[in-house]
């Protein structure tokens, strides 16, 4: 029989510390990393690209993603207190990060740049989007194993 998800008091504040530590990511991301895509992104009908250094921006990404995939590693251990979903979630965190990454250079490469698809392409490098993937499947697999 697999055991149940129980969170005591004293892991509920560890997981609430690391989801306030990925919001600080987003709201220091200014600070932390170089990304003049930010911007660009949010100044709505700008249909040229800012001018940016490709290893740089490549870093900034790399670096913002390695941070949410530990605090979020770490909320998945600290809900399911499970080995075999760590390794798994590691493993998965590192296999989407290279095609991710490897898409997003072959897109802002290009001579033609699909905005659209370097805006979501670079949204899964940027947030912890995983993270909201992860937990409810995992879940599920636990509910439906007990």
């Amino acid at each position: 029989m697999q055991k149940k998800i129980n969170l005591s008091a004293g892991t509920i504040m560890a997981i609430v510390l690391l989801l306030i530590l990925i919001v600080l990511v987003r709201v220091f991301q200014n600070q932390l990393f170089y990304d003049p895509l930010l911007a660009f992104f949010k100044a709505e009908g700008k249909e040229e690209l800012p001018s940016y250094d490709t290893t740089k921006l490549l870093g900034g990404l790399a670096f913002r993603y390695l941070l949410n995939s530990i605090l979020s590693l770490g909320i998945i251990y600290l809900v399911f207190r499970d080995k075999a979903i760590l390794k798994l979630c590691s493993i998965l965190y590192i296999a989407f990060f290279m095609v991710l990454l490897t898409v997003f250079y072959i897109v802002i490469t290009a001579n033609n740049v699909d905005l659209l698809l370097l805006f979501y392409v670079r949204r899964f490098l940027i947030q912890p989007l995983f993270l909201i993937l992860f937990l409810p499947a995992f879940y599920y697999q636990k509910k439906v194993r007990n």
